[in-house]
């Protein structure tokens, strides 16, 4: 699908599939879905899936017809359950194996980053780096047998790719303990209630849900969720002071738009709004 950093446009996608190696990604729409495809693995991360995080990244960043990002994950078992143990076997030097982790952390940043909207779609076991991943994204509905947890400690590690970093922004310091240092799994329900997920849904609806809360926010006008999406995120390390001085500067770039336009007058007219992003 991506071989190398010359983007294919979004009508291309299909013909180059094959050329992602552990993960599969197609448009359905404007909606770009990504599909962690190591089931075998428990779709564990490795050099390959590292490589396709480092192509797509660039692609979701670059393609202006992606209107909404959603992940799944293969299988029956597990959306993801972190790196394989295999790659940590390898004889490390210490700055290599900082560049390679940073190659992942990269990827992630990019799904907190990008102004349009991402769905994390997780069941059964999302653990370690598969948790840390759904975590870099904006929405994460659960199936009813999920099991969140990191297990990091048990070999003399730490969750490296956001597991301490954004947790505790997310869940606050106590929770965030208990995960990583306890190292205790939760279900859905409770991760639900800490503000680790935000729904939980019947595992046999988890793709029909995601796909349908992708829908809709495709219909909305993408410069304002792109908007709100950074100031929210911005909004989480700075004072409230400086976070409506965002708002307001958002928000008077917003009301000059034509999409604004186009949403007042398709509400007076009570039909639903054709945005443009511009």
């Amino acid at each position: 699908m991506i071989p190398s950093y010359e983007l294919p446009s979004s009508n291309e996608i299909a013909v180059r599939e094959q050329k992602l190696r552990a993960i599969k990604a197609e448009m359905r729409d404007s909606v770009f879905e990504i599909t962690l495809s190591r089931p075998e693995r428990l779709n564990t991360f490795d050099v390959e899936m590292q490589r396709d995080f480092t192509a797509l990244q660039l692609h979701i960043e670059r393609d202006p017809v992606i209107r909404c990002v959603t992940i799944f994950g293969a299988g029956e078992r597990a959306f993801g359950a972190g790196a394989d143990l295999r790659w940590f076997e390898q004889e490390w030097r210490t700055p290599r194996f900082r560049t390679e982790y940073r190659w992942i952390h990269d990827f992630f940043d990019t799904l907190e980053r990008i102004e349009v909207p991402v769905i994390a779609a997780v069941f059964g076991t999302c653990a370690c780096g598969g948790l840390e991943l759904a975590m870099a994204c904006d929405f994460r509905i659960a199936a009813d047998d999920t099991r969140c947890g990191f297990t990091e400690g048990n070999i003399n590690l730490i969750p490296g790719s956001g597991g301490c970093s954004r947790l505790v922004k997310m869940i606050g310091p106590a929770w965030t303990k208990e995960l990583v240092m306890a190292g205790e799994f939760i279900n859905a329900e409770r991760a639900m209630s800490i503000g680790l997920i935000t729904r939980v849904v019947p595992k046999a609806s988890l793709a029909t849900e995601a796909r349908a809360l992708a829908d809709r926010l495709v219909k909305k006008a993408p410069q304002a969720l792109g908007a709100a999406k950074a100031v929210i995120n911005v909004c989480q390390s700075i004072e409230s002071t400086s976070g409506r001085v965002l708002e307001r500067m958002a928000q008077s770039s917003l009301i000059v738009s034509q999409d604004h336009a186009e949403g007042v007058k398709a509400f007076r007219e009570k039909r639903p709004p054709k945005y443009s992003g511009k």
